[in-house]
């Protein structure tokens, strides 16, 4: 990696907060989509540059490409556009950074600033654009200095973030397939999966548990060609994004379906940035319980089918007013969908029915899946939760349960356990392994946290792949022991108790009993002693008082 460049980088995005900070706009909620759209907009602005580069040799030699692309005449452009790969983005020399900076002194930049934001979408709408499970169109880009509430400001405002963008480029970087990208990702939005993200940064994924879940998949399948991963709950798209990296991004379509709003914007950036623009077409806005974009058209409740599968749901939620709805779906949830609580309707538990989803999305006899669940689900002994657990053993599709250290999440001390089902049915037995004790602590503001080390990870997958059996950390159990264990994927309730014995005589028996009642009889006494020493001092203190 570029460390120059990436230095610049985290300076760039740390700036841009630092404008939304002055401006007034700092924590507030629309601030992520304007330091994602500003960073996005750079990202296509030097992609541009990078890509006309390629096909022009008069620009590739050009001190400053977009001075030279600026004052090509109309038909010179348009053939030059025609030229470009049609998943690159198409800019005109209105929407440059380069143009904007030099129309800083316009009394109505704030105006000029949205209208080429807003250009850009309109003009690579077939590119970029995602929709709702609806049908609804959800541009890249939309007005960003209407979230300044002061008119008067906005131009300072634009001319604020566009003198940001214009110090260094990402062209050097794009060789690098875009690894690049997938770390700066992660610091780009590290602020919005924290305390003040929301409810939606419970279910962060952290990358470390997103790379196990990505490699347990794959495995050894290295030459995996034209295969389709979906994820219902996407989130930003760390599990999707991990799992593409191990197939191959240039190997794999990726599906993905989230509620979030936020998430949708932050998930379209991380495939834009990690080189997925082609899978744009198929992220989609929406609950995907209720309105799950993969349904077939032919009004039955059959789902269409992945070769894999992902999801870190939302453990509990309240989603009562949808529940009659989902529970007309039998077929789809034929665990059953849990009761309304008469208290404490947010703890429903909605990530039992994303098993559900997940179950029905592998494609049948081949296709593989992975879920990070809470780890109270893996002993559960009634409800729908239970009915769940004898399908996934009783049908033979759970191969493998990994359950992680505490507090490896971004807001939630719940145990988590990631569950691995396998439609093949190839399986004799499945490997559980206890990580529970793995993992280094660190202090993140006012909370301890956990990260696995590297170390960890490599244990993790190594024992898991070659299915090893290790003393309190891993075993191996058939179909047939897991239901004599009251059908429980948890590690722990398998592990032998070991007992040391020791050779020894009948006299040294005696002599080591004998050792023992004595040390105990000296306790008694000290305990006896200390007892009068007490009683001794609150007389004291009782006669003091008098």
């Amino acid at each position: 990696m570029n460390v120059m460049v990436k230095d610049k980088t985290i300076k760039l995005i740390d700036e841009l907060k630092a404008v939304c900070q002055v401006f007034g706009l700092g924590n507030d909620g629309n601030e992520y989509k304007i330091i994602t759209q500003i960073f996005l907009y750079k990202f296509i602005n030097d992609k541009f540059g990078y890509e006309i580069k390629k096909v022009s040799e008069n620009i590739r030699n050009a001190k400053r490409w977009d001075e030279i692309y600026f004052n090509m005449n109309k038909t010179d452009r348009e053939e030059l556009l025609l030229q470009l790969e049609p998943e690159i983005p198409k800019l005109e020399p209105e929407h440059l950074i380069s143009t904007l900076w030099n129309q800083q002194d316009k009394d109505d930049f704030s105006t000029i600033f949205d209208n080429a934001m807003m250009d850009i979408s309109r003009k690579n709408e077939d590119i970029f654009v995602t929709k709702t499970s609806q049908g609804t169109k959800i541009p890249i880009f939309e007005e960003l200095t209407i979230y300044i509430t002061d008119r008067n400001e906005r131009s300072n405002f634009a001319k604020a973030l566009i003198s940001r963008l214009h110090n260094f480029s990402f062209e050097e970087v794009f060789e690098e397939k875009y690894d690049f990208f997938s770390t700066i990702f992660e610091y780009l939005i590290k602020d919005y999966n924290t305390n003040g993200g929301g409810k939606y940064a419970e279910y962060y994924t952290p990358h470390s548990i997103a790379s196990i879940m990505a490699k347990l998949l794959v495995g050894k399948e290295k030459e995996l060609k034209s295969v389709r991963i979906y994820d219902p709950s996407a989130g930003t798209g760390t599990l999707l994004m991990s799992l593409a990296n191990e197939i191959g991004n240039e190997n794999c379509s990726i599906f993905a379906q989230d509620i979030s709003q936020r998430s949708n914007k932050m998930l379209k950036l991380n495939l834009i940035l990690n080189g997925a623009t082609f899978s744009l077409e198929n992220i989609i806005q929406g609950d995907t319980l209720t309105s799950p974009n993969d349904l077939w058209f032919n009004k039955t409740e059959l789902i269409k089918e992945f070769d894999f599968v992902v999801s870190n749901p939302p453990f509990k939620m309240d989603f009562s007013e949808t529940r009659e709805k989902l529970s007309s779906m039998p077929t789809r949830f034929w665990a059953g969908v849990p009761k309304i609580p008469a208290k404490k309707k947010e703890s429903m538990a909605i990530y039992t029915l994303f098993i559900q989803h997940v179950i029905n999305s592998i494609k049948s006899n081949s296709g593989k899946g992975a879920i990070v669940i809470p780890t109270g689900f893996i002993t559960s002994k009634s409800g729908v939760e239970r009915k769940i657990l004898e399908k996934i053993v009783d049908d033979k599709l759970v191969y493998g349960c990994i359950s992680m250290p505490s507090n490896v999440f971004a807001n939630t001390g719940t145990n988590v356990s990631v569950l691995f089902f396998d439609k093949r049915k190839i399986h004799d037995k499945v490997i559980l392994i206890d990580a529970s004790k793995l993992g280094e602590e660190y202090q993140e503001g006012k909370n301890k946290k956990k990260r696995l080390t590297n170390d960890d990870i490599d244990l993790i997958i190594k024992t898991f792949n070659d299915k090893e059996v290790v003393d309190n950390f891993s075993v191996l159990v058939t179909y047939d022991e897991i239901k004599e264990k009251n059908y429980s994927l948890s590690a722990g309730q398998y592990f032998e108790i070991k007992i040391d014995y020791i050779d020894m005589s009948e006299e040294e028996f005696e002599n080591k009993m004998s050792e023992y009642k004595n040390e105990l009889l000296s306790l008694f006494e000290e305990g006896d002693k200390l007892q009068k020493e007490i009683m001794e001092q609150l007389g004291k203190i009782k006669y003091e008082k008098k």
